[in-house]
């Protein structure tokens, strides 16, 4: 038995329906790239996190390469571009004065050193996230073209008791903290002399 085709008004009605069927389906948010980062920063994520929804270009997500301490805090010995990007007396000087402290029963770690402009720049765009402007992030993360971090000139060092003992001993080595909002930033002071490091600026904004 066949079975008859359709009136032509009845298959104009089907396609018809089809047709606002397929609209309807297209109006169903998928969210985009766009809107999924958005997401992602409204829950608290960070902009190298942003990266792996909403990629900026062609540019990879910054890396150990580019100075990343995925692992937490290293030793002045570790090999990890992030210390041995480090400038050679700046680091020689890290790893007498960490030899120093742990003398004294002090360990001192590393949590950032050297990093690349890309690390830099993300680590800025993280900053004005959570801090809400540019003005305010500047005080706590400089540019790439401003960050002693990018030459390889400066290190910030951990625990708290890392960081302490840097600070009231690290002058013998011309390791000196830079800035008074972070006590964990040494740049190589080669004038320190009897116990003193040159002044500090009050923050990075301070400083240029």
């Amino acid at each position: 038995m066949t079975t008859a085709a359709a009136p032509p008004h009845r298959r104009r009605r089907a396609l018809v329906a089809v047709g606002l069927v397929a609209a309807a389906l297209a109006t169903i948010a998928v969210p985009t790239a766009l809107e999924r980062a958005l997401d992602a920063l409204a829950s608290g994520g960070s902009v190298v996190e942003l990266s792996r929804v909403l990629p900026i270009g062609d540019a990879a997500e910054p890396g150990v390469d580019d100075g990343l301490l995925p692992d937490g805090p290293v030793s002045p010995y570790a090999d990890v571009p992030a210390i041995t990007g480090l400038a050679p007396d700046l680091l020689a000087a890290l790893r007498a004065a960490s030899d120093a402290a742990a003398a004294d029963g002090v360990e001192v770690v590393v949590n950032s050193g050297w990093r690349s402009a890309a690390l830099q720049q993300a680590m800025l765009d993280e900053a004005i996230v959570t801090y809400g402007s540019a003005e305010e992030a500047a005080r706590w993360v400089s540019t790439p073209d401003e960050s002693a971090h990018v030459t390889g000139d400066a290190v910030d060092v951990g625990g708290w008791d890392g960081a302490d003992w840097m600070g009231r001993h690290g002058w013998a080595w011309g390791l000196c903290q830079t800035y008074a909002n972070e006590s964990w930033h040494f740049e190589l002071r080669p004038e320190a002399v009897d116990g003193a490091c040159p002044p500090m600026a009050s923050d990075p904004t301070a400083a240029h």
